[in-house]
């Protein structure tokens, strides 16, 4: 089998309600070939296929619970691709239960897995099912706090010139009183500074305001935090690109996500992108109080 003509490969899936359909979107508009609900054993065939006939460079294909029995012949058609020089990403989208379930009956579809429990009881099944698929994925998104502008920044930051930048970094700040981002692969926390939300002329200002980054970065330990952490991520940076990882997602976090975890992502953005990683900064839990 050969791949001829097919560039790009990126492989959508998720939890029903996480937005796999925004991000199909997203790569129609990146210029993909977009196929829904393929088997996956069809996956082979289906890049043979445009690749001999020229129809697309980048294809992108949505995988989803519907495919049931199908998803055991997902990872070795991967594997058989990859194998052959094609460059194939899998992007997982998931949100917590309850936001799904929200998003679910806001929508009034069924759950696909659902029979007579509960919808939860559908969306715990399909959790199962696609454990170790997520496991296996090349970036994670969950978008229980984004919103559609939020995960299409997202996407499209991660797959648009992709030659330019063998590295795509996401830095999220947030609020710990909010909770841990669950799709990061590092976390730095940002409470060791003092907080502006104790200055009544800071309080009602962002890390995004000159007069907050000013303060925040102008404390005695926040420098030296942003050199030891750019050092840090310079060194794995240069490894994940020698592994082939081309995602990194970064978690900056204070108290409530609005000063200092603001301030300090945005200044750790302006130095990786110095070393050539494209860099989202995506703020969380900004405006939640």
């Amino acid at each position: 089998m050969s791949s001829s003509g097919v560039e790009e490969l990126v492989l959508v899936t998720g939890m029903t309600g996480a937005g796999r359909s925004t991000v199909a979107k997203v790569l129609e508009d990146l210029g993909f070939f977009v196929v829904d609900n393929l088997p996956p054993q069809l996956l082979g065939d289906t890049v043979e296929l445009f690749g001999q006939n020229h129809v697309a460079t980048k294809l992108g294909v949505v995988v989803d619970a519907r495919s049931r029995q199908f998803f055991s012949a997902l990872s070795g058609a991967l594997e058989r691709l990859r194998k052959e020089g094609l460059r194939a990403t899998v992007i997982f989208v998931e949100a917590a239960d309850e936001v799904l379930v929200r998003r679910q009956e806001a929508a009034r579809r069924p759950h696909p897995l659902r029979t007579e429990g509960r919808l939860l009881d559908g969306f715990r099944v399909e959790r199962e099912m696609l454990r170790e698929l997520r496991t296996e994925a090349d970036l994670v998104i969950d978008t229980t706090r984004l919103n559609v502008h939020q995960l299409a920044a997202r996407v499209s930051a991660a797959f648009d010139n992709p030659d330019e930048h063998p590295l795509r970094a996401t830095i999220v700040s947030f609020g710990f009183k909010y909770g841990i981002p669950v799709d990061s692969d590092m976390v730095a926390d940002m409470r060791f500074l003092p907080n502006p939300y104790w200055d009544d002329s800071l309080r009602p200002l962002s890390g995004l305001d000159p007069e907050v980054s000013d303060y925040v970065l102008g404390q005695p330990d926040a420098l030296p935090f942003l050199d030891q952490y750019e050092a840090l991520l310079t060194t794995l940076t240069d490894g994940f690109v020698r592994q082939n990882k081309r995602f990194l997602s970064l978690a900056i976090g204070c108290t409530g996500g609005r000063h200092r975890s603001v301030a300090m992502s945005e200044a750790l953005g302006e130095r990786l992108r110095a070393h050539d990683v494209r860099t989202l900064v995506i703020h969380r839990d900004l405006g939640r109080e």
